[in-house]
């Protein structure tokens, strides 16, 4: 094992613990979870033991590969392409981050707030307005083609510095290079000082949407960025939720040379800010974040998520009629919705939306309302 500056006890035998039979069935029940009946698990669960049995020799063989992904597309809430793993990476992948998340997580930020435990959401949203509370000014920024353009040698690198294990580093370079030509087409070629031509097209990147690995990978790819923005520009009111973070100051002009020296730091890990979504305003403004216009003491929707969830609610029911989803489906689903509008000023607009949309005569629903 390669002992390093970040080595810690808890990285001792760490392939050994993640191939034990206990963390992959761990790891498999967290992968089936909400998914049970899928033909892929069913097909999986019918024989689990042999099936976590090969698991646990292929990986501890280092024969494991991982399989071919289905990609599929969605339009809501904006144009994205998703790619499924097999089940049993799936499970894979929940059995290396079992152990290996905790342990990247420890060097994290606090204000990070995508894809970790106890944090999420609607955290997010207020610490956000925390900060709107004590500061005047923010700068609000996203990376363009976050997930098509994070590149694989400098993520590589960074986790050869970070992982002392050599079969868990190993482990996780398959399973990144596996999903290196899936996004190729989503991503539009940007070039940095000291690129030639081709650089570009010849530096391999992209994570799968819909991997647990990227999820989490990508929010180690990120810490750099915020460890530089909260160690080195002193950035006191900074958080973040995957690609899109936030700033805060009283001062315009420091939050625009700190803007300028953020970009220059995320030009090291081959990555651009958006210009169009990225700004610095008053915080009395409202500020877009994770869904909300988030005020001093008050929040609202956006207006497109309200829109979104009209067109939902229509295709709910269009649904439930053809037998596709059952009714507790889409109450479920409904149900999801109305806590996160709850976290928002929405009383009345949740009981116009239902009555509108010919739900009042469900007592289930009016009860929540």
């Amino acid at each position: 094992m390669k002992k390093n500056a970040y080595y810690l006890p808890e990285w001792d035998r760490l392939f050994e613990k993640i191939t034990t039979l206990e963390n992959l069935y761990a790891a498999y029940r967290k992968a089936r979870k909400g998914k049970r009946y899928r033909e892929d698990v069913a097909e999986f669960e019918y024989y689990r033991e042999d099936n976590l049995l090969q698991l646990k020799r292929e990986l501890l063989s280092e024969e494991y590969q991982p399989g071919a992904y289905y990609t599929f597309r969605i339009q809501d809430p904006k144009p994205r392409l998703i790619s499924a793993a097999k089940f049993r990476d799936r499970v894979v992948h929940h059995a290396i981050m079992n152990l290996l998340e905790p342990l990247l997580e420890r060097s994290w930020i606090d204000d990070s707030y995508s894809c970790r435990k106890g944090k999420g959401v609607h955290k997010a949203a207020d610490r956000a307005q925390e900060f709107v509370r004590r500061f005047q000014y923010v700068l609000k920024a996203d990376v363009v083609q976050f997930f098509p353009s994070i590149d694989h040698e400098i993520l590589l690198s960074m986790l050869d510095r970070k992982i002392p294990d050599r079969k868990v580093f190993a482990l996780l370079k398959k399973i990144i290079e596996s999903g290196k030509d899936i996004l190729k087409n989503e991503y539009k070629l940007v070039w940095f000082p000291s690129d030639d031509l081709f650089t570009p097209v010849e530096r391999d990147r992209g994570l799968p949407l819909g991997n647990l690995t990227s999820q989490i990978l990508a929010n180690f790819y990120l810490n750099p960025l915020d460890q530089f923005i909260k160690r080195t520009l002193s950035v006191k009111g900074y958080l973040r939720y995957c690609d899109d973070f936030l700033a805060f100051g009283d001062d315009v002009h420091r939050l625009e040379d700190q803007c300028q020296a953020i970009m220059e730091k995320l030009a090291e890990y081959r990555l651009i800010v958006h210009e169009k979504k990225s700004a610095i305003y008053p915080c009395q403004k409202g500020v877009l974040f994770v869904g909300y216009r988030i005020y001093p003491y008050h929040r609202r929707l956006r207006r497109k998520n309200i829109s979104l969830f009209r067109k939902r609610i229509r295709q709910y029911k269009s649904l439930e009629k053809q037998g596709i989803l059952s009714h507790r489906q889409v109450q479920e689903r409904i149900q999801s919705w109305i806590a996160h509008a709850s976290h928002a000023n929405t009383y009345r607009l949740q009981q116009n939306l239902f009555k509108e949309l010919f739900f009042a005569e469900d007592p289930y629903l009016c009860e929540n309302l």
